[in-house]
């Protein structure tokens, strides 16, 4: 799995426009599986720092549970919705997959000044990114996956 920063290096313009859609707005969706293997949404905010890319939780949260008991996830990253009768200023939908690990070390945990000792932090691995977005009268979605590199799909 890759760090942020990894990926950055191997997809940098992907990296790049996934970087701004994420900046437009601060909640993202996060699945999870469930103990019986069902999936499971969650609102997250995320942050950058160090290359790499965090999330958090609230003690007791659910998907805390479910992300200890399996790591894999996926984020969903809207933007704001495109003006009245040109879909190409959308800025597109961010997807991101990989895992959750979560992270009990108490100096990295006081660098992110957690609201409370019970709170989770988590850096996320990525193993996919899914830039999607409206050119002209075509669907764009530019695609990175872990050891294959990044490749653009297009669909009318």
């Amino acid at each position: 799995m890759a760090s942020w920063q990894e990926f950055e290096r191997q997809a940098p313009e992907l990296a790049g426009a996934a970087r701004r859609v994420m900046d437009t707005c601060k909640h993202r969706v996060l699945a999870t599986l469930r103990k019986d293997g069902s999936p499971r949404v969650s609102g997250i905010e995320t942050t950058f720092r160090d290359g790499e890319l965090w999330t958090g939780s609230m003690p007791r949260a659910v998907k805390v549970y479910d992300l200890r008991r399996d790591p894999r996830m996926a984020i969903h990253v809207a933007s704001p919705e495109p003006g009245e009768g040109d879909p190409s200023t959308w800025e597109g939908d961010v997807k991101l997959a990989g895992r959750a690990m979560e992270v009990a070390d108490e100096a990295v945990r006081e660098e992110f000044q957690q609201p409370s000792p019970e709170s989770h932090l988590f850096r996320i691995e990525l193993t996919e990114v899914v830039w999607t977005r409206v050119e002209g009268d075509e669907l764009v979605m530019t695609a990175w996956h872990e050891g294959a590199g990044a490749r653009e799909i297009r669909r009318k």
